[in-house]
């Protein structure tokens, strides 16, 4: 306390506009440090998609083997983010130019990464995460369509991508591949379809997070409707890309019933 008051003694001894410039010197240091201090936040945009019915970098993304594998058309596009890593460096520049912008999201970095963990960590784990959410979803998909695991071979590949987000989409593409609609055409009807939502083996879709920068990349890689985790609907009508069409989810068999009732134009569809 002594130390401040000798400061505010020697500033009462200054004419008017010397106290303030003098004032001002450590509200702009201040300043400065915040809008260059390292926040604990992730800045995150549209990210890649990937038709899970066709290749990435060369390579199908669901192999089945043990039984008879049908022809498809249209497309099933799984959807991601991208976000700065863990150890980058986000100020308040960063934060405020996010805020204002469509294209991107200014979210708490423990929301996007493990919290306390290394960066090889984080990226061990949502490989982990991948491949529970591969297997949730082989697991459903076969329980959906009556089929034993034991007699069919599903194998699931999605390079530089982590985390469940892509099962409900991984799932609906062993359900097409294997049996379409149920009746001979095309899960997707010849429309390119996106979306979102973990899985787990009962067929339950679960909320991921980042649903509106996912529309945009949806949106932006030609998909007409986007498959959301029911809890998700508000977040993804934020800012909805035109001409791209909602349906909520809450299980595999209700995503499947509400595509195979767009493609046939028969019975109700449900929106957000």
């Amino acid at each position: 306390m002594p130390y401040r008051l000798s400061h505010l003694s020697r500033l009462s001894r200054l004419s008017r506009p010397r106290a303030v410039a003098v004032c001002a010197l450590p509200v702009v240091a201040l300043l400065a440090t915040a809008v260059f201090a390292p926040l604990p936040f992730s800045m995150a945009q549209p990210g890649m998609t990937a038709d899970v019915l066709g290749e990435n970098k060369g390579d199908p993304v669901i192999t089945i083997s043990g039984t008879k594998v049908r022809g498809t058309s249209g497309q099933l596009r799984m959807t991601t983010i991208e976000a700065t890593g863990p150890d980058a460096h986000v100020d308040l520049g960063d934060v405020l130019d996010g805020w204002f912008r469509t294209d991107r999201a200014v979210m708490p970095r423990d929301s996007v990464y493990p919290k306390g963990d290394g960066v090889e960590e984080i990226e061990e784990y949502n490989a982990e995460e991948m491949r529970k959410s591969q297997d949730a979803a082989t697991e459903a998909a076969l329980s959906h369509l009556g089929e034993k695991p034991d007699d069919i071979r599903v194998t699931l590949k999605l390079a530089d991508v982590g985390g469940p987000s892509a099962g409900l989409l991984f799932s609906l593409g062993i359900v097409d591949k294997l049996d379409g609609d149920g009746s001979g055409g095309d899960l997707t009807g010849g429309r390119v379809i996106a979306g979102t939502g973990t899985i787990d083996a009962d067929g339950k879709v679960g909320a991921v997070g980042g649903v509106a920068l996912k529309t945009k990349a949806a949106r932006r890689d030609g998909a007409t409707v986007f498959l959301v985790p029911r809890a998700e609907c508000a977040d993804a009508k934020t800012e909805l890309p035109k001409g791209l069409r909602l349906i909520p989810v809450t299980t595999l068999k209700g995503a499947v019933n509400s595509l195979v009732a767009l493609e046939k134009g028969q019975g109700s569809v449900p929106g957000c």
